[in-house]
């Protein structure tokens, strides 16, 4: 008796062409962005996602990295480029051929960003909570948007007849 199989002749030429579709994707959207807002990444097992938000005084990345702990977590900064590495390890008790399923990424990740030159490399401070690490990015002073008063040269009804118009 034999077992017949459906041969499909394309069907890993198929996921080649899907992986790199990807890569051609990802090498044009880096094109795409300013050079101040780089990142590259680095082989791992699992990469994890990250936000990245900037207001007149600091930068701010954040990182899930649930299960992952704080002596698990390195962050590094060389000249304008951030390097955040870390490992969640498969620690548990139960033997691995007792699962029935294993959805959880494990293993090292790499995330590298190319920081600003308005960033202040040596103000930056890294929380974690509830499995976000926040790193936050200082900027320069002179990055910092200022606010100038303008003073009026002359006699003080000058300077009224202006914040009348100013008010009106």
């Amino acid at each position: 008796m034999t077992t017949m199989t459906r041969f499909v002749p394309f069907r890993s030429a198929l996921s080649d062409v899907a992986i790199l579709q990807n890569r051609l994707n990802s090498i044009f959207n880096e094109f795409a962005r300013p050079e101040e807002a780089t990142e590259t990444l680095a082989a791992g097992n699992f990469v994890p996602s990250c936000d990245v938000y900037e207001d007149a005084q600091q930068l701010q990345i954040k990182l899930e990295v649930p299960g992952i702990p704080q002596q698990n977590l390195s962050i590094n900064v060389e000249g304008r480029t951030l390097t955040v590495k870390g490992e969640r390890r498969f620690e548990t008790e139960e033997k691995e051929e007792n699962f029935h399923r294993i959805e959880r990424r494990f293993g090292s990740f790499v995330r590298s960003f190319t920081l600003p030159s308005s960033v202040d490399t040596d103000q930056i401070s890294a929380t974690s909570q509830d499995g976000v690490l926040c790193i936050s990015l200082a900027k320069k002073p002179e990055a910092k948007p200022r606010q100038i008063e303008v003073k009026i040269a002359g006699n003080s009804n000058g300077a009224k007849q202006v914040e009348a118009n100013a008010k009106a």
